[in-house]
């Protein structure tokens, strides 16, 4: 391992990328133009092949992205490039040896009693030069048109790359969810074989090491409530069993993360009686829990990663590698194998990875503590070859674009830097706080402040930023949407609340939001508003709150809400009618069960002519997940109210993420625009 410390800045790649660093005083960054925020990263999606001969990734190329195949040995040669007529790339990794996993995307029309605009998704397999194209399931003729439009949304996803098999894969079949039938794919000849045919009450599927389904979830409900199980395949008969079942009111976590090498101890991630995650170990057999393998006392326990492949003279097959928690990135990882340990302290001082004290709170019982973190920049092992020869590494952090390198033959070089026309300076400092709600509950939050070099020091204006979901999080990571990045370099300040509601936070946090939207789940916005004006972070009367999704909700209900500390809002693609919403997603009886009751509060629409504040709304016309519908509703509704509402209907948008390049540019421009000469009047 010594030999990892000698860092090459080789640069390999980018020469072929031509990207520059922008030009900068020593002192003074340079803010990035709408335009630089809005590109493609250089490069992304990369994976190198099992054998370590390869590498692949997607380069931008202006408004699309192409396929990049490079030999390991030869990365001063030009790469093999594959592009596409029709569809636009999302992602491409090695399946294996000479295979490419990629996956697809463009708009469709759905038209059966009406029109619906939506996106369609295909994951197809091609060789490294791209010549052969195939999907992993061959679809029979459509003898309807109601079975073409079936099809056509329809797509394949892989539940296991079998990666001691060189030939093949397991595939779900359907709509790209985790519950269809399940077969086994022959990825050199696309024969397939049903080994698993399911209903519509599975949830998802479990492989062991040796690849063989072996657990699974059933999502169900008896007279005590929603629940799901967790069932084992009882190797013997070949039968389903149920081992025990997680009532979804209690928000119980079962869930079977990983095997042993013989298949008889399962590693389980569990809540039960607890407020945080654990991982354990089960035996399957005995139907016994076992010791707890790691727990974390801040944070959820999040997985076990495990050596899957075969031959590996530095990790036996089925050892544990490290695990995960969902610490302030997400995705912590407490490495515990050896070798994983003595990588990872080659890979800090080759890459001059300095830890500094984080104050860490745990929400279940306010107890804090300062623990040394990866607070400015980390790295994430994204790929490897499957003898460990070759590596690559993500380096990043809040206010650092993704750059990559590889670790091969104990030479660590540089790759690519994946935004190089972005001068990170610019983006800001970003640090996990925690502040006092009205009643009392921590509250965590991520502030990013402005350069002062560029911005002057603060208090400056500043922007409440709540995530969708709501069951969902932040990390403290780099923004690739460049909502933060954005706002920063304008010189505002932004917080990123993690309200009560939000999931990966323990128990306490995630249910505390049960029925408080636009209520608690509110205050705890508005409080971290108060509280940056408090700590001389934002100026009194210069905040607004800008959110998508969950978050447009949070604007809507900012707009309406008495006394509301925000110049004005900003709701993207936001839920305005929760009656409404629910009633149209949530027609199976499970998810009426599971989730529906936990929505309830404060109705923005029925408010909508009572406007407290000025608010800009914008939408895509394509979004499925919340239709554009919901802004209309408020926008008209709105229009007889005393405040300004300014509404913007982007054309060819979805959820996420943006079909062009221009359509991410004007989202970001709309919000941009207002901010500095709208809000109201005058901008923030």
């Amino acid at each position: 391992m010594k030999r990892i410390l000698a860092l090459v800045l080789t640069a390999a790649l980018s020469p072929s990328l031509g990207a520059q660093k922008p030009a900068a005083t020593p002192d003074i960054p340079v803010a990035p133009t709408i335009e630089q925020l809005a590109a493609f990263p250089a490069l992304s999606s990369l994976s190198v092949s099992p054998d370590g001969s390869h590498i692949a990734g997607l380069r931008a190329d202006n408004e699309d992205r192409v396929i990049v195949v490079w030999r390991t040995d030869a990365l001063d040669q030009p790469p093999t490039v594959i592009g596409s007529d029709r569809m636009k790339f999302n992602s491409v990794s090695f399946i294996k040896d000479g295979l490419l996993a990629v996956s697809l995307w463009q708009p469709y029309d759905a038209r059966t009693d009406r029109v619906t605009k939506t996106f369609v998704s295909k994951f197809f397999i091609t060789d490294i030069e791209g010549k052969q194209w195939k999907e992993p399931l061959i679809q029979p003729r459509a003898s309807s048109r109601a079975q073409e439009l079936e099809q056509a949304l329809s797509n394949a996803t892989v539940l296991d790359t079998l990666p001691n098999d060189p030939d093949h894969i397991l595939v779900i079949s359907g709509s790209g969810g985790n519950s269809g039938d399940v077969y086994k794919v022959n990825v050199r000849n696309f024969t397939s074989r049903r080994i698993q045919r399911t209903d519509e009450r599975v949830a998802g599927y479990i492989t062991d090491l040796n690849g063989e389904l072996r657990a699974r979830l059933r999502m169900d409900i008896d007279g005590t409530g929603a629940y799901i199980a967790t069932e084992f395949r009882n190797v013997d008969t070949d039968k389903w069993e149920v081992h025990f079942r997680s009532y979804v009111k209690d928000r119980d976590i079962n869930q079977v993360i990983g095997f042993t090498e013989k298949s008889d101890i399962a590693f389980v991630l569990r809540n039960t009686g607890r407020d945080k995650a654990v991982v354990y170990e089960y035996d399957i057999n005995a139907r016994q829990q076992k010791e707890v393998l790691f727990e974390n006392l801040m944070f959820d326990a999040n997985d076990v990663l495990i050596n899957r492949q075969r031959g590996n003279e530095n990790l036996a097959f089925g050892e544990i590698m490290g695990l995960s928690y969902a610490g302030p990135r997400g995705d912590d990882i407490v490495w515990t194998s050896p070798y994983m340990q003595a990588l990872d302290t080659g890979l800090r001082q080759a890459l001059q990875i300095e830890q500094s004290p984080l104050r860490v709170v745990d929400i279940a019982t306010g107890q804090s503590a300062n623990i040394a973190y990866d607070n400015e920049v980390s790295y994430r092992i994204i790929s490897r070859s499957s003898d460990m020869g070759t590596i690559l590494v993500s380096v990043s952090g809040p206010g650092r674009p993704p750059e990559y390198y590889m670790l091969r033959n104990g030479e660590l070089a540089l790759l690519a830097n994946a935004y190089p026309q972005l001068d990170s300076r610019a983006l800001g400092d970003t640090r996990l706080v925690y502040y006092k709600a009205r009643d009392g509950l921590d509250i965590p939050a991520f502030l990013t402040t402005p350069n002062t070099a560029m911005c002057g020091a603060g208090p400056w204006k500043a922007v409440v930023h709540p995530h969708g979901g709501p069951w969902a999080r932040d990390n403290i990571g780099f923004d690739g949407s460049m909502w933060v990045p954005l706002l920063t370099s304008r010189c505002m300040a932004v917080l990123r609340p993690q309200f009560r509601g939000s999931s990966g936070w323990g128990r306490k946090l995630w249910m505390a939001g049960d029925a408080e939207w636009g209520q608690k789940m509110q205050d705890d916005k508005d409080d971290g508003a108060a509280w940056m004006i408090e700590q001389g972070i934002a100026q009194p009367d210069h905040i607004a709150l800008f959110g998508y999704s969950y978050g447009g909700y949070s604007a809507f209900a900012a707009a309406v809400r008495p006394d509301s500390p925000y110049k004005c809002a900003i709701a993207g693609a936001g839920v305005s009618d929760i009656k409404r919403i629910w009633a149209r997603f949530y027609t199976n009886p499970f998810f009426r069960q599971a989730q529906a009751p936990t929505v309830d509060g404060l109705n923005p629409l029925d408010h909508a002519s009572r406007m407290q504040i000025p608010l800009m709304v914008y939408h895509g016309d394509r979004d499925r997940t919340v239709p554009i519908e919901q802004s209309e509703w408020f926008v008209n509704k709105a229009g007889s109210s005393e405040q300004q509402v300014e509404y913007h209907p982007i054309a060819d948008y979805a959820h996420g993420p943006a079909w062009t390049r221009a359509i991410m540019a004007d989202q970001l421009r709309i919000i941009e625009n207002y901010l500095q000469s709208g809000c109201g009047g005058g901008g923030l």
